[in-house]
């Protein structure tokens, strides 16, 4: 597949979570960014090919490429690593790969050990993901799940509380303590969590508005509130 931009770019070859084939760079671009891109793909043996821009442009799907361009093999997936992880993220019901990388990006930033997905369907859009999370998706652990029930019952053995944006039954999102070893559970927008999900969730948490606006805030601003809180929280302990 081909992905495209700096940003993508760069994370495919620092992250190593892929198979870099190819870069293609616009003949006439010259910046310090790509001078340590180019770097980097040599020192991981990657050929570059300069072209011309009208080449460049036939081979990207988009026009922000920016003249940079790399062909990479799909993403490898991670496994769950209860003993290095304080922080986890489950995604359920996450459709739009734009909101996705919006979400990986976020928790990334906000410093979650591992995102917990269903079973992975990404693979075709995997370039749309990467650029919307700003190369995030590479960095950060992403860890598809066969039961996302069965891990979280397993983490709740390990010592994990499992805390989701759910309004039934449901304290403010800041009055819940995130210290301790925190998974988060986030639904998207049309599908939200299951039930099987919800089933082992200890403690629901919602986001209070200012006024009766019931369409605030999208799954990934939410997700936002969310992760940042944790981090608040865990660098004022």
């Amino acid at each position: 597949m081909i992905i495209e931009g700096a940003t993508s770019v760069k994370a495919a070859l620092e992250a190593k979570k892929r198979v870099v084939n190819a870069l293609y760079v616009d003949d006439k671009k010259k910046d310090r960014n790509l001078n340590y891109i180019l770097f980097k793909a040599h020192e991981a043996h990657v050929p570059v090919y300069r072209l011309k821009r009208e080449e460049i442009n036939t081979l990207a799907f988009g026009k922000t490429h920016g003249g940079l361009l790399a062909d990479v093999e799909e993403r490898i997936m991670d496994h769950l690593e209860i003993s290095r992880s304080s922080f986890l993220l489950v995604l359920e019901g996450v459709v739009d790969p734009f909101n996705f990388g919006y979400m990986v990006r976020t928790a990334y930033s906000a410093g979650v050990d591992g995102i917990l997905i269903p079973e992975y369907h990404w693979h075709d859009l995997e370039s749309v993901i990467l650029k919307s999370s700003a190369g995030a998706f590479d960095h950060c652990s992403i860890i598809p799940s066969k039961d996302l029930a069965q891990d979280l019952r397993l983490l709740k053995e390990k010592g994990f509380t499992i805390y989701a944006g759910y309004r039934d039954n449901a304290i403010v999102y800041d009055e819940a303590d995130y210290t301790n070893p925190t998974v988060f559970c986030v639904g998207g927008e049309l599908r939200g969590l299951s039930k099987q999900v919800l089933e082992q969730v200890d403690q629901a948490v919602y986001i209070p508005y200012a006024n009766g606006f019931k369409n605030a805030l999208n799954a990934a601003s939410a997700c936002s509130v969310f992760c940042f809180e944790v981090l608040r929280q865990r660098r004022h302990r």
